[in-house]
């Protein structure tokens, strides 16, 4: 094996199974033992107005890019064919997708970012975590976007369907070949191993707030309001949301 190969397994192999072990044991560990830091630790009572803007931007853009990741890394050509989706269209709508989620994040980022630096107060809750994810995070998006705009778009184009889905999904198959990775142009591989950088940083960070979503929202009893002053005063007993709220084994509660 000679130097040049053994970068490679280090960068293609050895790194992304790292950054998914770390990923995975960093979360557990963190929730074990750091519930009370699982949090975004929001900055919202120093400054409101840049991240009302910001926030949703960013939000909304990396929702988008997760997505559209997921489906070119994950599913294969084959998949596509098979439900009569012609190459050239799903080509067309990742590069519309993948520019319209640049734009997206970069604003939001942007404006967050101008928010996190410039704003006293909210620089003074930033730890040296926040900065590093910051950047990690910037340098992913920027690569990210000349992968996406400035090669795909408006460049010469390269099917990475072809070369970095095929080691992705080697990957998970626990069978990488990094010739599928260094088939790529250089941008890729190098978006790619900061990926696997942020990735494994991730569980250290407030991006853990990601796993926190709300979704129990949608099952959670209603709440009770008593009514004003010379109305009927409605009694938890005689609410339809409390029938349910701390039953056992779908029995009333005693």
């Amino acid at each position: 094996m000679n130097a040049e190969h053994a970068w490679q397994i280090a960068a293609y192999v050895i790194l992304p199974y790292a950054a998914l072990t770390v990923f995975v044991v960093g979360h557990l560990w963190r929730y074990r033992f750091d519930r009370f830091g699982w949090t975004t630790r929001s900055s919202e009572l120093y400054e409101r107005r840049l991240l009302l803007v910001g926030g949703p931007l960013f939000h909304y853009g990396a929702l988008l890019a997760i997505v559209g990741h997921a489906a070119g890394l994950l599913v294969p050509k084959s998949w596509t064919a098979a439900f009569g989706v012609p190459e050239w269209l799903y080509a067309d709508f990742a590069k519309a997708a993948g520019t319209l989620a640049a734009v997206l994040i970069i604003v939001g980022l942007a404006i967050l970012t101008f928010r996190r630096a410039g704003n006293d107060r909210v620089r003074g809750v930033t730890t040296a975590v926040d900065w590093v994810a910051l950047t990690l995070l910037w340098v992913m998006i920027v690569l990210g976007t000349i992968v996406t705009v400035g090669y795909n778009v408006v460049g010469a184009g390269h099917d990475y369907r072809e070369t970095v889905s095929l080691w992705m999904r080697g990957i998970f198959s626990l069978n990488p070949d990094v010739g599928d990775i260094t088939a790529a142009p250089w941008i890729f591989q190098v978006h790619a191993t900061v990926a696997w950088l942020f990735l494994a940083l991730c569980p250290f960070t407030r991006f853990v707030h990601f796993w926190g979503a709300p979704v129990w929202y949608a099952t959670r009893p209603f709440v009770v309001y008593r009514r004003r002053k010379g109305q009927r005063v409605v009694s938890p007993g005689e609410s339809r949301a409390w029938r349910t709220f701390g039953r056992v084994g779908g029995g009333p509660r005693t």
